[in-house]
Parts: C-alpha cells; structure tokens; sequence
C-alpha cells in the first residue's frame, strides 16, 4: 500500500490514523505534540520530522487540525507542506475550517500542481475510534476517487458534494443542525424536569417519534449520567458556528437560531465549562430553570 502522511493527532486525528494503521497503510505522522507522535510510532508509524518532511515521503498527505489558521500554517507556513509536496500530491484537509480559507489554501496549492481536498467529519471522538465517520468532501472527482478507499478505513460514508470549500460547507450545515438539536433537547428536557416529569421516560417515549434522533440518541443518555467528558467540546462547535457565521455573512445569509445557541455556548465557555461535550449545552438552561437533568 502506498504511503500517506497525517499531521495533526489530536482527540480525532489519532484515532483516524491509527484506524489507516489498522488497514494496512505506511503512515508517516507528525504533530507538534511529541507524545502524540510517540504513541503513534508505537502503533506502527514513521515519526516525520515537520511538516515538510512528511510532505517529501508521502503521496496523500491528511491534514486534521484544529482551525483555519493551523491548516493555512502547516500547509502553506515554513517548513509546510507545499515546501515539501511534489508534482500530483494529495492533500486532504479533514479539518473544519473555513470554506473561503479552504479555497484560498487550495488556490496556492494548484499553483504547484499539488490537488487539495477538504474533507471535513462528523461524529466525533466515538465514531473516529470505530471508523464510522460521516465524510463529506469538496474537490476534483478523480481525486476524490483517487482518496475514497482511504477515506472508508476512517468512516462508513463519504460523499463529493462539489467543489472545493464545498466540503466545509456541507460540515457547517451539520453543525448547524446538530447545536440546534442540542438545544431543542435541552430546553424541552428542562422544562419536563420542572414540571415534575421523569426525564428518563420522557427521553423513552419521544424517542421514536417524530421528535427522535441521532442527535437525541446520542447525547440523552449521557445527560441523565451526568457525563460531560468530551467526545466533541464545546469550544471546537463554537469554532464550527463562528465559521458558519463567517460563511453566512460573506454570502448574505442570516442565522438566527445558530447565532444564539453559539451565544449559550459562549455562556457555558465563560463559566468555564469549555472543555466539555456539546451535550452540556444543558447546563445553560438548568441554570437558569434552577434545576438539573439526570436519572
């Protein structure tokens, strides 16, 4: 199999490579966290020197970093990947960042015939582990079909909906969608708590429903234990809804719904609750119904 690079091993990242690991696949890896590559080469990966360096020795070069700046530095800073990339290379962005930031990155890239691909995921920490995340990818076709085999080591779907930037903005709109849930289930399951209603038999009976989902699914559970370790934080769908602002406002579309939970959340992040799964988008409004939703 050939070799790819993969920079960036964070909570999603390292999964993600280790599942390419798992396949089969020669991984050169790096990251600024030494650790991180150490855990890595001890799965099996060559440890690359920078960014650069794992751009010389790879063929598709994956990118999983936390923001639109990382990508634009490790892609396009010193001793990036385009210092690196040869003729034809690959880099598929998994990040979520920016679609204009995406597209500009890419328009540099082009210039040394190096193909750019954003392919941004959903799922979170649960699903990078398992391999079953949702990927969703802007860019040429015959790059795309060049990197789907790739792709389906780290989830169990991924779609070309367009063109470059096309893939952040398709993550946007699940991000969106996802909040929104998030905050449809918590002011509903507060409300139910203080009304005197067993949250528990609420979440049973509605589940089914028109009112279910994977979201509902998903996060409920992990309310009523009280569990709010991250397996996607607060903080990164912050980022996510800022980006989808930015988006909104360069094409002259309002959203209104989105600008307030991104609101609630930027409450949660002031009382330090940051670190913390989205699912404790909760907290917000117990606090301010004076109550608490759990088993």
């Amino acid at each position: 199999m050939q070799e790819l690079g993969f920079i960036g091993l964070g909570i999603m990242g390292k999964p993600m490579a280790r599942n390419l690991l798992k396949a089969g696949y020669e991984l050169v890896v790096y990251d600024i966290n030494e650790q991180a590559i150490e855990e890595l080469v001890e799965s099996g990966a060559k440890a690359g020197r920078s960014s650069k360096d794992v751009a010389e020795r790879s063929e598709v070069i994956i990118t999983m970093l936390p923001n639109s700046p990382e990508v634009r530095d490790v892609v396009l800073g010193r001793d990036g990947i385009a210092e690196g990339a040869k003729p034809g290379t690959i880099v598929l962005d998994m990040s979520s960042i920016s679609p204009i930031v995406s597209q500009e990155i890419a328009k540099e890239l082009a210039k040394r015939q190096v193909i750019m691909l954003d392919a941004p995921v959903s799922g979170g920490e649960p699903k990078a582990i398992d391999g079953t995340l949702a990927i969703m990818v802007g860019g040429p076709e015959d790059a795309f079909a060049e990197v789907t085999e790739i792709l389906l080591h780290m989830g169990s779907s991924a779609v070309l909906v367009g063109e470059i930037g096309s893939g952040n903005v398709t993550k946007l709109a699940n991000q969106i969608i996802v909040a929104l849930n998030i905050a449809a289930m918590s002011e509903a399951m507060v409300l139910a708590v203080k009304a005197g209603t067993d949250p528990e038999k609420v979440f049973q009976a509605i589940r089914g429903g028109l009112a279910g989902s994977t979201v509902l699914d998903a996060k409920m559970p992990l309310v009523l234990e009280r569990n709010f370790e991250p397996g996607f934080r607060i903080e990164l769908h912050i980022k996510d809804l800022l980006n989808a602002l930015d988006t909104a406002h360069a094409v002259g579309t309002p959203l209104p719904l989105a600008s307030q939970v991104l609101e609630f959340m930027q409450a949660l992040k002031v009382d330090g609750k940051a670190k913390e799964d989205h699912g404790g988008l909760i907290q917000f409004y117990e606090k301010l119904a004076k109550v608490e939703v759990r088993r």
